[in-house]
């Protein structure tokens, strides 16, 4: 019996995923240096499968910048759903991002050589960017939210956002260099929100 078109989705859906995810971790060992044959053994696919699913490295690439960047407007919409004040907010964020570090540092490491690579199309180059400063922005609304309810130190907003997110964007390091080493390296959030001052008893 003939396979449906329903079934013959599900099948390109979960094999685009299984190279995608092959290759977000081949690209973040060995950068733009990765071969397709490299990403079809990490996938357990054949060469000529990955390229009837992508036509080049190029384009795996590519796919995975762009299914990593989420618009201004979905970032505040998932922090405008985390409950609390604006520092039990700020711990929230921050422990998702080191939770994430922690169980994916080969996501950040293909991150930032996405950033830095001249592969990278202008237009996409530009959307990871403001991925970045929509972040920031979002960082700094809570830090003056918090300053206001007297949570967070009186400092420049703009200096404690930078602090913080130069923070866990280096112990993005830890994760990559010492893997087996990074649940006894990697502080938790409230260490790190000390940065804006001590917590309020």
């Amino acid at each position: 019996m003939p396979r449906t078109e329903q079934v013959n989705r599900q099948i390109r859906e979960e094999t685009t995923e299984k190279i995608l995810a092959a290759a977000r971790e081949v690209f973040a060992r060995k950068g733009m240096a990765a071969k397709m044959s490299d990403v079809a053994s990490e996938a357990g696919v054949s060469p000529g499968l990955a390229y009837h699913y992508f036509p080049s490295k190029e384009a795996i690439f590519l796919a995975l910048v762009r299914q990593s960047i989420r618009s201004a407007d979905e970032l505040r919409g998932i922090v405008q759903q985390i409950p609390g004040t604006p520092r039990g907010r700020l711990k929230r964020i921050v422990t998702g991002m080191l939770e994430r570090r922690r169980k994916d540092p080969e996501f950040f490491q293909f991150f930032y050589q996405a950033m830095t690579s001249d592969t990278l199309p202008a237009d996409l180059r530009e959307q990871v960017k403001q991925q970045s400063l929509s972040m920031r922005e979002i960082i700094r609304g809570l830090v003056v939210e918090g300053q206001a309810t007297g949570e967070i130190a009186n400092d420049d907003p703009d200096k404690l956002a930078s602090a913080l997110l130069a923070c866990v964007d280096g112990l993005s390091r830890i994760a990559q260099l010492s893997p087996e080493d990074v649940e006894k390296q990697m502080p938790d959030a409230g260490i790190i929100l000390r940065i804006l001052g001590p917590e309020p008893r």
